[in-house]
């Protein structure tokens, strides 16, 4: 891959790094390396959870490529702008959680990977914003719905204007703001306490945080419910309780 990797670092943590300079503007090919990257995840069992992050100060992902938009026409907008969504889906979809790292701006495309994630941790020079309405082009504010209140959203997209991390991290979109050199490591420091848990339990969850997530209150608990019982046939399920009576860190086998 040309703009994407991947590395494995202790404790089971996946770390998926963009790199296209100077501002990380994702064109098809990163899009469709994103995507690939986050699927390939799904088919292994070494990573239990993950890191989203990218190259530069500048920006986390700064929005689309511009200069795919003037080639852009209502006869080939379809197709593109599928593999963009399973871009994203691919990071929203991803069987184990996914921990944004974002530093500097985050535009259009930059937000919406962001609001993917599970989890934000933010460098105080970051910036979100949906300046879609600036070039001509919509979307992103269905998923910045998921990091801030309605009324926001419609400011942020009527206007374009960017919040800061620190504004955002007010309406619970962002966990922590930290100095950008402190960053990453901020983001792993998140990973390692999830890391520790059953990656068995650890994939359910996720599972049933992204199928409850628009379900009814009845609805949702009955899934989850479900879901624990499908937990119950696992030895790492056994292994928790066995733990907590035993008054001792549990060791998880992931069976």
């Amino acid at each position: 891959m040309d703009f994407v990797t991947l590395e494995v670092k202790e404790n089971h943590i996946g770390v998926v790094t963009v790199n296209r300079p100077p501002v990380n503007a994702i064109n098809a090919q990163a899009y469709q390396e994103i995507a690939d990257t986050f699927y390939s995840i799904n088919e292994r069992d070494d990573i239990r959870v993950v890191v989203f992050r990218a190259e530069g100060e500048k920006a986390f992902i700064a929005g689309n490529d511009l200069n795919e938009f003037l080639t852009m026409s209502p006869e080939n907008a379809g197709e593109r702008m599928r593999k963009v969504r399973e871009s994203f889906w691919s990071v929203y979809d991803c069987r184990v959680p996914v921990i944004g790292a974002i530093n500097g701006h985050a535009p259009g495309t930059g937000l919406a990977y962001a609001a993917v994630c599970d989890i934000l941790v933010a460098s105080e020079n970051a910036t979100f914003s949906l300046p879609e309405i600036n070039v001509g082009v919509m979307g992103g504010a269905k998923h910045l719905s998921r990091l801030v209140p309605q009324m926001l959203v419609r400011y942020m997209h009527y206007t374009g204007e960017p919040m800061t991390a620190r504004e955002m991290k007010e309406y619970g979109a962002v966990l922590q703001v930290v100095p950008k050199d402190q960053l990453v490591e901020a983001a792993l420091e998140v990973a390692r306490k999830i890391a520790k848990k059953s990656p068995i339990a650890i994939k359910m969850a996720k599972k049933s945080l992204n199928t409850i997530e628009y379900m009814d209150l009845k609805e949702g608990y009955k899934f989850e419910q479900g879901l624990s019982g499908e937990l119950s046939g696992y030895e790492d399920s056994k292994e928790a309780v066995r733990a907590f009576f035993e008054k001792r860190e549990p060791i998880f086998k992931g069976r």
